[in-house]
């Protein structure tokens, strides 16, 4: 295992690219911080009498919280496992995501997880109903996907069994749903 002295000695290290990288990182978070400090300010300010904040405000600042929630629990993870450019692409789509467009991500959301249950219930991954739930698992991901594949979205749905975090969330209601929507989305991309 290398320590960081190897690292930052070996002669392929690029100490100006890192620090560049670095810099960039440090701009993001900056962002992120100067966002969010501002919508704390219309919101005391706000509950002050001072101002009225618009829905856009309000929708602006929601995002960016989610945005920066997430990246405190799962940044230095998913950036790791899916690089920088894929996950700062991703927020990049959160970003300028439009209200409808947002509701309508969270009403997909909803559906994919209703289509599921009762999809389960048939017992049958390559039936209509479990399909129709791959389908619409799809539409869900390109919300927040820069770009999609068959490969990707089989990769994330076997991840749902993998990591107990993403089964328990689909197993909550019915145990082993998890691995149908697993099985479901591999028929629906053709990967195994």
């Amino acid at each position: 295992m290398l320590n960081i002295k190897d690292i930052v000695t070996a002669p392929s290290f690029d100490g100006i690219k890192a620090l560049r990288e670095h810099r960039e990182k440090l701009l993001e978070k900056r962002e992120q911080l100067d966002a969010l400090i501002a919508n704390v300010d219309k919101t005391i300010a706000l509950n002050e009498g001072g101002i009225i904040m618009s829905d856009k405000e309000k929708f602006e600042g929601f995002k960016q919280k989610l945005m920066h929630d997430n990246e405190a629990k799962y940044g230095k993870e998913i950036r790791e496992k899916y690089g920088d450019e894929t996950v700062n692409k991703s927020n990049q789509k959160m970003k300028g995501m439009s209200q409808e467009q947002y509701n309508e991500m969270t009403k997909l959301a909803a559906e994919v997880n209703e289509t599921l249950y009762a999809a389960f219930k048939t017992g049958h991954p390559a039936g209509d109903l479990a399909q129709k739930t791959a389908e619409l698992h799809r539409q869900w991901l390109c919300h927040s996907w820069d770009s999609y594949s068959k490969e990707a979205h089989a990769g994330l749905a076997q991840m749902y069994v993998d990591d107990p975090r993403f089964t328990a969330y689909y197993d909550e209601k019915q145990m082993s749903a998890a691995e149908f929507l697993r099985d479901a989305i591999f028929i629906y991309t053709g990967t195994k």
